[in-house]
């Protein structure tokens, strides 16, 4: 008999998981199909499509899968409707709502199993187990190493100038790893899994959501060859984040709920906040305050001590007291509760990393702006564009598009007016995303170039306090 998963399914992995229960192939499952159902026209190929979440069926044929495949009809059915309730939304058009119908579909295929040593359909060059045909020469020691150089550059450049490097980083693993021997294929897949991951942070760093969100598919594939559970845990949470700057918060709470659900057994105490983290801030924004506070109390009672050095995974390098404190102070504004969250914002500004201090100045000024300091809002705000402009970071501008928003509502106060004439002031100088996908990037073009130097070419008067951090 079929096990049936327990806890609420997308329609597209649990079919996959039901028809491969039964050891069939799409072919075969469209054939029973027809064979049940009298119609003839049901291809594999609209199969493929319900199973990667690009269609779902409708109670025709779910009757019919309930019946070849020996389900409750109620099971599909439900797993149907919260299907289409997470259908794209606007922000995630055309081609970015294929791939996030895809990662959503992946990411509940990985939870089924997270130490599966291999995903159905994972790309050429992760079939651990498949011949590797005539053995290649062991891949350069660059192609060997984590991105550990890059990850730490990230800390003060932004995306609109190491996307490319990190693309190129990517494809140079990609390379590798598909003419690799089978010893070799073994070291290589948590490089690439590690390297497909900040290849999407920094996509999406860069305004390129698809791109982001096809190399995060690519890290989780990678990274469950590679056996490493936590780090694809990691991956989920990063393309969680993605899609809830992308205004897509329940996409992002059903990437972060899983992320956590399939590593809370294996994972550090650091990395169980950080998930945490994602599912507070992703519920926040879906209006669910409840499951917001408490997942912020679930990482409070996680990583209430700072991540002790060593212990945690050398990816999360930069995740320690201040950082966790900040996260919580963002969420604690999306939440509508700014009052404490201004300490830890503030704090998380003066650490001297340009992006961090947009991003989280962006939320300390929305923050300011739900108490009605419209003059404190409309400083920090300031500071924080500037930021946004040395960092290099598209992203960094989301929350201060918000906020000009609401600033609208006070067109008569001065400092409104500050802002609004920096604003102008900054827009050639504005991180923007680039004309090609960060993956067709020059991978060799050198970081920092462009960014960080127009900032201080801004005319800035009187519009915005310098930086003391």
């Amino acid at each position: 008999m079929t096990p049936f998963p327990s806890g609420p399914r997308l329609l597209g992995p649990l079919l996959a998981q039901l028809r491969l229960a039964r050891g069939w192939s799409q072919p075969r499952l469209a054939a029973e199909l027809c064979a049940a159902a009298g119609v003839p026209t049901l291809s594999r190929h609209e199969v493929s499509r319900w199973e990667r979440q690009l269609r779902v069926p409708g109670d025709f044929w779910l009757g019919w899968l309930a019946v070849v495949l020996g389900a409750p009809v109620e099971l599909l059915r439900s797993a149907a409707t919260r299907s289409r309730a997470l259908g794209a939304p606007p922000a995630v058009p055309g081609a970015g709502a294929r791939s996030r119908a895809a990662l959503l579909a992946l990411a509940q295929r990985w939870l089924a199993d997270p130490r599966a040593p291999l995903l159905v359909g994972a790309p050429a060059g992760l079939a651990v187990g498949a011949p590797p045909g005539p053995a290649a020469p062991d891949p350069p020691d660059r192609d060997r190493r984590p991105p550990d150089e890059l990850r730490r550059l990230d800390d003060l450049c932004g995306g609109a100038d190491l996307a490319g490097l990190a693309a190129g980083r990517m494809r140079r693993a990609v390379r590798a790893l598909s003419g690799a021997a089978p010893v070799a294929r073994r070291r290589l897949l948590p490089v690439l899994a590690e390297s497909a991951q900040l290849a999407g942070w920094l996509a999406a760093d860069a305004g390129d959501p698809v791109g982001g969100l096809d190399a995060y598919r690519l890290a989780l594939r990678a990274a469950t060859a590679a056996g490493d559970v936590a780090l694809a845990g990691h991956v989920l949470g990063s393309a969680s984040h993605l899609l809830a700057g992308l205004g897509d918060p329940a996409g992002a709470l059903v990437l972060a709920r899983t992320g956590y659900a399939g590593v809370r057994r294996h994972a550090t105490p650091g990395l169980r906040a950080l998930l945490l983290h994602r599912v507070a801030l992703a519920a926040a924004l879906d209006g669910r305050a409840s499951a917001a506070r408490q997942a912020l109390d679930g990482a409070r009672r996680t990583g209430g001590d700072p991540p002790e050095p060593g212990r945690e995974p050398s990816w999360l390098y930069w995740l320690d007291g201040v950082e966790l404190a900040a996260m919580t102070g963002r969420t604690l504004v999306a939440l509508g509760h700014p009052g404490p969250a201004e300490a830890p914002l503030v704090a998380a500004r003066r650490r001297g990393h340009p992006r961090g201090a947009a991003i989280y100045g962006g939320w300390l000024a929305q923050g300011y702006l739900q108490l009605g300091e419209v003059e404190q809002a409309s400083a920090v705000a300031g500071e924080a564009l500037l930021d946004a402009v040395r960092a290099g970071s598209p992203r960094a501008l989301g929350p201060l598009s918000e906020l000009r928003r609401r600033l609208a509502g006070h067109p008569h106060g001065p400092a409104a007016r500050r802002y609004a004439a920096l604003v102008a002031a900054a827009g050639p100088y504005l991180p923007r995303a680039p004309a090609a996908p960060p993956g067709r990037a020059r991978s060799d073009a050198p970081p920092g170039r462009g960014r960080a130097a127009t900032a201080s070419r801004i005319p800035t008067g009187t519009a915005a306090r310098r930086r003391t951090g």
